[in-house]
């Protein structure tokens, strides 16, 4: 359980990864009411340095009992409340590995800073008014970000590109409640309610909750990223598909069928989405144990693929084994990949399939038609995803939930309208839009739910 608004005690915790025998540097940091004090207590800066918010100091970390020198390093104050966590922080820049870091924040713990919990600091920053909660969502996918595209959107959610539309809705939604319950209240000493603007408005709020939805697959997709399978039958090119694409040597090629035995893995950026390759073994009836394992993982790899390549050699045409594997994989999204197409003495084949998406010639061999395998993916994942909203946000699962809850209410207020219903109908769904919406920003929120946005984060952030 993450600690409540009560619980402000000071916290510590390393902030950057550790990593044996490596990383210049490694920082410890500190947030609290006895940040600085603890920073006195180990740090000692020779000279004159004027130990004042936003300085860095030049100093030695010492064992406070013993005086035992622990590193050499820098000090960086931040008095609230102009800090990360608007409390008073500090943070110890010691030189990287494992140990240095490690020691020093052990004596951090000695001076009675408590460890961090995972994501503490950011909820601090949260619960303190410096964040709201989809900025503090958009720093764990800023940290996450597997492409520069994913970043960006990150950045986007963390300089309040969502927070701002989302207020203005909720904003929109307490004027029009506020409209209603007048009438509740004082319907004698006010004009008649203009049921049919009101109704116009809430037309208006569903429209943009629903553009706002549909960004919902795309953050989905930057966050996780696309898994595509390379499927066929042995021989056909499909670990020199994945070396050409990959630009590099991650499966072994030979003449010899069969030379693939499991399923090897390789990480791309395809037009901005991080896209986890699944080089699988050639498919096929055999009496080898170890490859017989290797084509059930190639049916297993195939069925949990967002994509899936289904490699043809051109050369060969279509056999009975690819029809065999195509009735397999049809029920997913497809491509087919004629490999081999450089090794035709004629023009290229053409295999046409109800069920294919998309069809792409190559020559993996000679790094021939990847390009146009990347394009024909883009639009492949174009026509199921990405079309829903031109917004330059994207929003994540909890958030999407939350938007569905707002429009279902809303929709329910219309109903209500049509119906003829008393106002009081319509402000109890009203106020449920609301909640929803605020649920977003964190302008309402429980505290489980920020136990579990909370403790996806990583300790030191």
């Amino acid at each position: 359980m993450l600690p409540t608004r009560t619980q402000r005690d000071t916290i510590a915790a390393i902030a950057t990864a550790i990593v044996p025998q490596q990383g210049s540097v490694g920082i410890v940091r500190v947030s609290g009411s006895e940040a600085l004090s603890i920073a006195r207590t180990l740090f000692h800066a020779p000279g004159k340095q004027v130990w004042e918010s936003h300085r860095l100091l030049y100093g030695y970390i010492r064992h406070p009992q013993t005086g035992t020198l622990i590193d050499e390093a820098l000090l960086a104050i931040m008095q609230a409340p102009r800090s990360y966590t608007r409390e008073d922080v500090v943070e110890f820049h010691c030189h990287g590995g494992m140990m240095a870091v490690q020691q020093v924040l052990q004596l951090c713990l000695a001076q009675q800073a408590r460890l961090a919990q995972p994501g503490e600091f950011t909820l601090r920053a949260f619960l303190n008014g410096r964040l709201d909660l989809t900025q503090a969502e958009s720093i764990a996918d800023l940290v996450g970000a597997k492409s520069a595209a994913a970043a960006e959107f990150a950045l986007a959610g963390l300089q309040g590109k969502l927070a701002t539309p989302i207020r203005q809705l909720r904003g929109q939604c307490l004027d029009l409640l506020a409209e209603i319950e007048a009438r509740v209240d004082f319907e004698e000493d006010l004009p008649p309610l203009d049921e049919g603007e009101i109704a116009a408005a809430i037309d208006r709020l569903v429209a943009e909750i629903a553009q706002i939805e549909g960004t919902a697959e795309r953050g989905e997709l930057l966050r996780t990223g696309l898994k595509v399978a390379i499927v066929g039958r042995p021989n056909v090119g499909k670990s020199s598909l994945l070396n050409a694409w990959s630009r590099s040597d991650r499966a072994i090629v030979t003449d010899l069928p069969g030379t693939t035995r499991d399923v090897v893995e390789s990480q791309l950026v395809v037009g901005g989405i991080p896209v986890q390759v699944l080089d699988t073994a050639g498919i096929r009836a055999t009496d080898d144990r170890v490859e017989r394992i290797g084509v059930e993982r190639s049916r297993q790899a195939a069925q949990g693929a967002d994509l899936v390549l289904l490699t043809v050699d051109a050369q060969a045409g279509w056999t009975a084994e690819d029809e065999e594997i195509y009735q397999q994989v049809c029920d997913r999204s497809l491509i087919l990949v004629i490999n081999k197409i450089d090794l035709m003495a004629s023009e290229k084949p053409d295999f046409q399939k109800e069920k294919v998406d998309r069809i792409v010639y190559t020559a993996a061999a000679k790094n021939i038609g990847i390009d146009a395998l990347e394009t024909a993916i883009l639009e492949t994942v174009n026509a199921g995803h990405l079309q829903a909203a031109n917004l330059d946000f994207a929003i994540n699962q909890r958030q999407a939930a939350a938007l569905t809850r707002a429009k279902t209410s809303l929709q329910q207020v219309q109903q209500t309208i049509a119906d003829a219903l008393p106002f009081d109908f319509w402000t109890i769904d009203l106020r449920d839009a609301i909640r929803a919406l605020g649920e977003i920003t964190g302008e309402e929120v429980t505290e489980s739910v920020l136990d579990r946005i909370f403790s996806r984060f990583c300790i030191g952030k």
